[in-house]
């Protein structure tokens, strides 16, 4: 067993270890410490190790060099501290699951001697100490994930009557645009058509935000249309004029005509040639 220790670790890093359960077998325990921050050294020196008999180690890490493909390359190493292969053990464990970080197996010798078995030990220990800081990470993220649902549900409940107040504003500015009656006077928003967005779930919030911010850009894209001049087609101008000319000349031709049909009337009564048979003799 290898006589080398180094300082003893800082209450702050203790959060940063995990350990396994332990394996008793005649007489010896085995027990493992996981870190994905501390190095092995500090994880041998840890006092609950200070009685071990072996303090077995392995370590990987990310390295400062790369390959050819710009992928990253891996160091590793391993400790037996007097159980031989037994570091190397430990090191095929941290291949295996892939992560960074060290891992160090205790083992107080019960006087019996193992054999093989004592691998199975050793790599069990190990694999289930990483398998707990595994769930602590699973549970750390769903907790994150749920302060910051939290915290986006919060937003959203301050946001959208924001939104509906904004939507208000905004068609009653395209009815004017469009010279009709406001939907709202003075463009208020009804609050009565006003949901409580604190009992909707996450997901419908998140939906009626993506509605609301469309609305607001179509009705933009309604003033900005209404605002812009507008502009004759060609040929809608003359054909226009050329109507009411042709109406014109029609009511003309109308109120003069009658006039000329009255006075050829009358001089067909007063001096047209008429033709009157002469009066009949009696006898004749």
């Amino acid at each position: 067993m290898s006589q080398k220790r180094v300082r003893s670790i800082s209450p702050a890093s203790v959060s940063s270890i995990f350990r396994s359960s332990s394996i008793e077998d005649r007489s010896s325990t085995f027990i493992a410490f996981y870190s994905p921050t501390l190095a092995a050294e500090e994880l041998q020196a840890h006092t609950e190790f200070k009685s071990a008999s072996h303090r077995i180690a392995a370590w990987r890490k990310s390295s400062s060099q790369r390959a050819l493909n710009a992928q990253r390359l891996m160091e590793t190493g391993h400790d037996d501290d007097g159980e031989k292969y037994g570091g190397k053990a430990l090191e095929k464990v941290l291949i295996e699951t892939e992560v960074e970080g060290a891992v160090v197996v205790a083992r107080w010798y019960g006087g019996v001697m193992l054999g093989p078995v004592r691998f199975d030990h050793i790599k069990i220990c190990a694999r289930n100490a990483i398998m707990q800081w595994s769930q602590d990470m699973e549970t750390s993220a769903k907790k994150a994930r749920v302060r910051e649902d939290e915290a986006e549900k919060e937003r959203l409940i301050l946001t959208l009557p924001e939104r509906d107040h904004s939507i208000t504003v905004l068609r009653d500015l395209l009815a004017e645009r469009n010279q009709q009656f406001p939907s709202a006077p003075g463009g208020k928003s009804n609050s009565a058509n006003t949901p409580d967005y604190s009992t909707l779930p996450l997901v419908t919030l998140e939906k009626l935000e993506r509605v609301r911010d469309a609305t607001i850009g179509w009705i933009l894209k309604q003033i900005e249309k209404a605002e812009k001049p507008q502009v004759e087609e060609p040929g809608v101008k003359s054909a226009a004029t050329s109507t009411t000319s042709e109406t014109q000349k029609a009511s003309a031709q109308f109120d003069e005509h009658p006039a000329k049909d009255e006075e050829s009337k009358v001089a067909d009564v007063d001096g047209k040639n008429t033709k009157t048979a002469p009066p009949k003799l009696d006898g004749v």
